[in-house]
């Protein structure tokens, strides 16, 4: 299938340009940290250093995962249903947090095991019921994966704003994305493994046991083909999510990357079209055992570190303020000459 093309952000004269506005505002070179570091990427994102951040939306894709009949989950299925439900009844910690920060909220049906029936608020990409268990055969065809990325794709063409967040609901989904991880890194099964939901030590075991025997059970697949890992070991919610990301920096669009399962997205997007890297910013390094070398993996500077382990873009919302303040400090603040304050000594 045809893939979006990501263009490197890389622009040498215009890096100058937006070093030398930061380094002109009323403080010393550097004290705003990583907001400093913010802005220029977010100058370079979109090639001016008048940003600008507008209708800032998180897409919450959810899906199910065949893998969940190993048990490799504190909860049943049922969860990722009840939980779109919630979702769509605005009762759920990312409608508590996007309702705060005044960003949009859109939930995809991208293949859970339930009939919602048209209902507002949802929109149904449903590409099938649920994955297929990878311990015993492919999650998924390669003509779904490929629907499943069109379906991101477009779904990115509907929106309006220049900056978008990326959450996931999907009973099993840690350990459709360790093994993905693992695949995608080489790092050891056992460094991509975590509680997830909040399963035993004996459980984290378990799931480790599950991944290497479906990793070993599909020693076929090509550590170099992303699409046919993605294919083999994803789900529906983070192939339409590697979709969405691609199309999203194709756009200039500001990617915010939430927690384990999202970045394992990226990790298949980046793969694809290495540039995207550009255009993400790392909302947070979130509680799950294998997030951070994930993130290491990317060269990743996540801008927080809370413990969340929850997922549905939470880590999104709450990282948006930092965004729209390197935006509005360097669109805002005043300059050494402007408010004719003295700069330090040469």
């Amino acid at each position: 299938m045809h893939l979006p093309f990501v263009p490197s952000t890389a622009n040498a004269a215009l890096s100058m340009v937006l070093d030398a506005a930061i380094d002109s505002k009323t403080k010393p070179p550097g004290s705003l940290g990583m907001l400093e570091v913010l802005a220029r990427q977010l100058g370079l994102i979109q090639q001016t250093a008048s940003v600008t951040l507008t209708q800032p939306a998180i897409l919450v894709f959810a899906g199910d995962h065949g893998v969940a009949a190993e048990n490799v989950s504190a909860y049943p299925q049922s969860v990722t249903w009840q939980m779109v439900e919630n979702f769509l009844a605005q009762g759920a910690a990312i409608n508590v947090f996007a309702r705060q920060n005044a960003c949009a909220l859109l939930v995809i049906d991208a293949g859970v095991n339930h009939d919602f029936g048209a209902r507002d608020g949802l929109l149904d990409r449903k590409i099938a019921h649920g994955t297929r268990n990878f311990l015993s055969e492919a999650a998924m065809t390669p003509a779904q994966c490929a629907q499943a990325l069109a379906h991101g794709i477009a779904l990115v063409d509907s929106l309006q704003g220049n900056v978008v967040g990326f959450g996931e609901m999907g009973i099993a989904n840690t350990t459709a994305a360790a093994a993905l991880m693992h695949k995608l890194t080489g790092i050891p099964v056992a460094d991509c493994v975590g509680a997830g939901t909040g399963v035993s030590a004996d459980g984290v075991r378990h799931k480790q046991h599950v991944v290497e025997a479906a990793v070993a059970h599909h020693a076929g697949v090509d550590d170099a083909d992303p699409l046919a890992i993605l294919a083999t070991f994803g789900g529906f919610e983070i192939a339409m999510m590697a979709g969405a990301m691609l199309r999203a920096a194709e756009r200039r669009m500001v990617l915010l990357i939430d927690g384990f399962i999202v970045t394992s997205a990226l990790l298949v997007a980046a793969r694809l079209q290495p540039s995207i890297l550009d255009y993400c910013v790392f909302a947070h390094c979130s509680g799950e055992q294998g997030h951070r070398r994930m993130l290491d993996t990317l060269a990743a500077r996540p801008l927080l570190q809370l413990g969340l382990r929850l997922g549905e873009g939470t880590g999104c919302a709450l990282a948006l303020p930092l965004l729209h303040a390197a935006a509005n400090f360097l669109r805002e603040m005043a300059t050494f000459g402007s408010a004719q304050v003295a700069d330090k000594h040469p």
